[in-house]
């Protein structure tokens, strides 16, 4: 009797440790519900329409299904009944569901560009099933943030909180119209911030683990506090939907863009006239880096800001107004945040050295940079493992370039092929050095001693770029 009673006495103990450790780890979790019922009002979805022109083969999958890409931007599409009927000269009406949420009493709205990218007309419904038409202000691809106007008073708006306060392993919450449904509420934990996404060198990512799926896009990404700290853009897929890796715009980057959109009309942002490419290991070594850092300039437009201070192909890009780079996609954020007209003092490395240029900062142009094209035949370079040809003054005039050989064959399992050269590439320099013949390209890669890394420029695709070469001991 003692003992079953002893034993009863240490399994009432151990179930009060239970509730107790339950009870304090509930109090640990968030508690979206205050913050929902705030927020709710001032969240809505947005509906645009746009007619486009049927194809004449058979429609073979859901808008987007046929973009390879595993970053997308994505809202949803609904077809009309019939829109499998294709026929030449016919046009079909296509409607986007996508999410948003109002910024000031006056009926200002943010949501993602691609949301409302070229629509005929934009419809915004708001918690309380009004419908509103919408007039576009402006918006930007290169950032992904579209300005609307609804006409409207004292309109429920969102508090705006500071983007740059978040921190890694904090909670955020989502509301939004995920697949139409209306006022879905997600919620998450900030997994990185300043995350850099392909095609996107103006935003710093805030990463989350929320659920984001199509219709979501331009919906605010709440913090505890109920303030929005950021705009859902983007998923990692590789199905479609959800796998836990969200994307969104910071709202300081947001209303930066929004301000100058509803200021302006567009949006202005600083340029150099330059290609950067990252710094690898084995590019600070050839460059006499201690580490990878910086942003690598592979080319220089003519007549750009940089090619004015005297920037140049090889320099290394260290920082801006004494803000360090810490890699290469940081370099256009510090510049694009600074006003054309200004000046901009950066230090950079050259042939081993630190200097300091200042530039005064562009404003970013419409055109690209000019094409690639080709050459007559060469003399093998054995240690490199390429055949080159020679190009002529008006091949190179036509390039753009100064000196380069064209790469016509490169040997299977050569230092080039290690490299990653191509043929059709365009040898322009070997370790600082030009290179406007075969010849001259002998000559450099037999005056490198050791087994050290020398970098490599190339022409390829209408772009610069270098690479890391190796070649070893003679």
């Amino acid at each position: 009797m003692q003992r079953t009673s002893r034993y009863l006495s240490q399994w009432l103990m151990l179930m009060a440790v239970a509730f107790f450790m339950q009870a304090a780890q509930a109090r640990e979790l968030p508690d979206f519900t205050e913050l929902v019922k705030q927020a709710a009002p001032g969240v809505v979805n947005i509906s645009s329409t746009r007619e486009v022109k049927q194809r004449s083969m058979p429609f073979g999958g859901s808008h987007g299904q046929d973009i390879p890409e595993f970053f997308r931007r994505f809202f949803e599409d609904q077809m009309p009944p019939g829109h499998g009927q294709r026929g030449p000269g016919r046009s079909q009406e296509l409607q986007s569901l996508g999410s948003g949420f109002i910024i000031s009493k006056d009926g200002y709205v943010l949501t993602n560009a691609h949301v409302v990218d070229g629509a005929d007309s934009i419809v915004v419904r708001l918690n309380d099933r009004r419908e509103l038409d919408a007039e576009l202000i402006g918006a930007d691809a290169k950032t992904d943030i579209a300005l609307l106007k609804i006409d409207g008073d004292n309109l429920p708006t969102l508090d705006l909180g500071d983007s740059e306060r978040l921190e890694v392993g904090e909670w955020v919450a989502a509301i939004g119209s995920p697949f139409g449904f209306d006022h879905s509420v997600t919620a998450g934990i900030v997994s990185a911030i300043n995350r850099t996404l392909p095609s996107d060198a103006y935003v710093p990512f805030i990463q989350t683990d929320v659920a984001i799926n199509p219709g979501n896009s331009g919906g605010p990404l709440f913090n505890l506090e109920g303030q929005v700290v950021g705009i859902n853009s983007q998923i990692f897929t590789r199905s479609g939907g959800f796998m836990g890796l969200s994307f969104a715009i910071p709202i300081n980057v947001a209303m930066d863009i929004a301000d100058q959109l509803r200021d302006d009309g567009r949006v202005s942002r600083g340029w150099l006239g330059v290609v950067i490419q990252p710094v690898s290991k084995d590019l600070a070594e050839s460059f006499g880096l201690d580490g990878p850092e910086g942003a690598l300039i592979a080319d220089v437009a003519p007549d750009a800001p940089a090619a004015k201070a005297g920037l140049k192909a090889g320099d290394i890009v260290l920082s801006v107004n004494g803000e360090a780079v810490e890699r290469s996609a940081t370099l256009p954020r510090l510049v694009g945040r600074i006003d054309p007209g200004n000046d901009a003092k950066l230090e950079i490395l050259r042939d081993g050295e630190r200097v300091t240029k200042t530039v005064t900062v562009g404003d970013w142009p419409e055109e690209g940079m000019p094409m690639a094209s080709s050459g007559g035949k060469g003399d093998p370079r054995t240690r490199l493992g390429v055949t080159v040809a020679s190009l002529s003054d008006e091949q190179l005039e036509s390039l753009n370039l100064s000196s380069g050989v064209r790469v016509e064959e490169v040997a299977p399992d050569s230092v080039a092929a290690s490299a990653g050269v191509r043929p059709g590439d365009i040898i322009v320099s070997l370790d600082q050095q030009d290179i406007d013949s075969a010849k001259r390209l002998s000559e450099v890669v037999s005056n490198i001693e050791g087994n050290r890394a020398v970098p490599l420029r190339l022409y390829r695709d209408g772009r610069s770029l270098f690479v890391a070469l190796r070649l070893g001991e003679k």
